[in-house]
C-alpha cells in the first residue's frame, strides 16, 4: 500500500497504530519490526489526515477571538491595547475592514500573531 486510499483503510490503519503503540517506547530499535510497521503505518495515516482532514490557516478574525480570550480582554480593552480606536475593532472582528500595515505591525508584535495571518497572506 502507498497511500491509504478510502475510509475503511484509514480506520484499519489508524487502529493498527493504537495497537503498536504500546510495543513502541522511546528506547526502540528502529530496526524492530513494530516500530517499522508504526513509522510507516504513521505516515501513511498522516498524509490522509492532512488530506481529508486538514483545517485551514486562522484568519485574523479568529486570531484576534482566540487572543482575547486567551488575554482576557474586551473589545474595548483590546482597542486600548493596540491603540485603535474601538469601533475599528469592531469592524476587524466583523471582517468588514483589514488592517493598515502600521495596526497589523501593532496586533503582530502586542498579541503574539504571525504577521502572515495579520496581513492575510
Amino acid at each position: 500500500m502507498t497511500k491509504i486510499e478510502n475510509d475503511t483503510q484509514y480506520r484499519w490503519a489508524l487502529q493498527r497504530v493504537e495497537e503498536l503503540l504500546p510495543h513502541v517506547k522511546d528506547d526502540t530499535p528502529l530496526t524492530d519490526p513494530y516500530s517499522m510497521e508504526l513509522e510507516l503505518l504513521s505516515g501513511l495515516v498522516a498524509d490522509y489526515s492532512d488530506e481529508h482532514f486538514a483545517i485551514g490557516e486562522p484568519s485574523l478574525v479568529d486570531m484576534l477571538k482566540l487572543r482575547m480570550y486567551e488575554m482576557g480582554l474586551t473589545q474595548v480593552a483590546l482597542s486600548k491595547l493596540l491603540g485603535i480606536n474601538p469601533s475599528r475593532i469592531c469592524e476587524y472582528l466583523s471582517g468588514k475592514r483589514e488592517p493598515t500595515l502600521k495596526q497589523a505591525r501593532i496586533m503582530s508584535q502586542k498579541l503574539n500573531i504571525d504577521p502572515a495571518i495579520v496581513l492575510g497572506v
